[in-house]
């Protein structure tokens, strides 16, 4: 059993963390300047085309997208360090494409789709959206309500969702919705191609997030989406979406694991200089386990998440895993920041510093994608009917 990254795998993760380093920490500033003022969390349009332009030459960008378009075709595994470097910023940057609506469009697309969708969303040019949750019915495909009935060619797709990132500037949204009543999700859910500016797509308000993010809810009204803007196959919608969240799942776990790391770095090269009733922080019994508790806990995810990446490129099953390492990376994060808030004393309570905005980036991921106490039950689930 080898537990050595890849030589190429380990200088890309090498890369990209002098990446971070030298391009994204230090418009950390500027970021949570920017939020304070409520202007939401982001960077500046000179500053993203900046940004873009360094991270193209690095060679940054489609890391895993197919060779065929211009993509690195890179595994699952050499990615779980990209991200874990990414996640060690507060400053919102995507290398493109993101990884999640990427890897649904290469397991459905046509020739047509192909051209017309992810060969451009390959190359950077293009900014996507996905559209699963609805109001009152959450992520839950059985409580689904937007449905889609075929006219002549076209589909005509009615109903709502929401807490969609992106929508109101993604040039497409890959849509689900019911296709068949009678089946839902055990085979009666479709995914379509809806693009900006369709008519009948209406976004109907920014729903402020913590932390300055910010989602969408929208209407779909009547919206007619032309035939062959059906992705995948029909009923079958559901699956590739799996796909879709499973990458973000481990995304989410190897970010957690970045802002874990640099919470605790923090900690410990703050601990030693900080005096409180003639002692050193570091000389503290609390501190102490607090740091060797997150060094312990950091190792454990990590070494989680790399076993279920390898396990995604050997084609096996990871939904189980995939929900422990989204259910534990992030709730290990979250307490490894609460506790570096909690050594930085009132300093940490600040906007000055990036625990706060890591802490509320966070609580959000606790429940998107899937709350904790949902991968629980179904990894709770899988160990029970394994057992009957």
């Amino acid at each position: 059993m080898d537990f050595e990254i890849a030589e190429e795998h380990r200088m890309l993760k090498d890369l990209v963390a002098h990446f971070v380093a030298d391009e994204l920490m230090p418009l950390e500033p500027a970021v949570l300047a920017r939020e304070d003022a409520g202007q939401g969390l982001g960077i500046g349009e000179a500053e993203r085309q900046r940004i873009d332009d360094v991270s193209k030459k690095l060679g940054l960008w489609g890391l895993d997208a197919p060779e065929d378009i211009g993509g690195a075709d890179l595994p699952a595994v050499a990615l779980v360090g990209v991200n874990e470097e990414l996640g060690k910023t507060i400053t919102p940057y995507t290398l493109p494409p993101d990884s999640p609506n990427l890897r649904m469009l290469m397991a459905t697309v046509n020739e047509r789709q192909k051209a017309a969708y992810l060969d451009p969303y390959v190359r950077g040019e293009t900014v996507s959206a996905i559209a699963i949750s609805e109001p009152g019915a959450g992520g839950d495909p059985a409580g689904m309500l937007t449905h889609a009935e075929r006219d002549g060619d076209d589909w005509v797709i009615n109903g709502r969702k929401i807490w969609i990132s992106r929508a109101a500037e993604a040039d497409f949204t890959i849509l689900m919705a019911v296709t068949d009543k009678e089946k839902r999700a055990r085979g009666g859910i479709s995914a379509f191609l809806v693009d900006k500016g369709t008519p009948g797509f209406n976004v109907l308000r920014r729903i402020p997030m913590i932390g300055g993010a910010a989602t969408f809810e929208i209407a779909l009204e009547d919206c007619r989406v032309e035939g062959w803007k059906l992705l995948g196959t029909e009923g079958q919608g559901f699956a590739p979406m799996q796909l879709r969240l499973g990458t973000r799942r481990i995304q989410m776990a190897s970010w957690s694991i970045g802002m874990a790391q640099r919470a605790l770095d923090m900690i410990v090269e703050y601990a030693p200089q900080r005096v409180t009733f003639g002692q050193p922080l570091s000389d503290r019994q609390a501190i102490q386990w607090w740091i060797a508790d997150a060094a312990t806990r950091i190792h454990a995810a990590r070494l989680m998440t790399y076993d279920c990446a390898w396990k995604l490129d050997q084609g096996r099953d990871v939904r189980v895993e995939i929900s422990m390492i989204k259910a534990y990376a992030t709730e290990m994060a979250y307490e490894v920041v609460d506790h570096a808030m909690q050594t930085f004393g009132a300093m940490g309570m600040t906007k000055e510093l990036p625990l706060q905005q890591m802490s509320a980036k966070l609580r959000i991921m606790r429940i998107y994608e899937g709350p904790t106490e949902v991968h629980k039950w179904v990894v709770a689930r899988n160990l029970l009917g394994g057992r009957r």
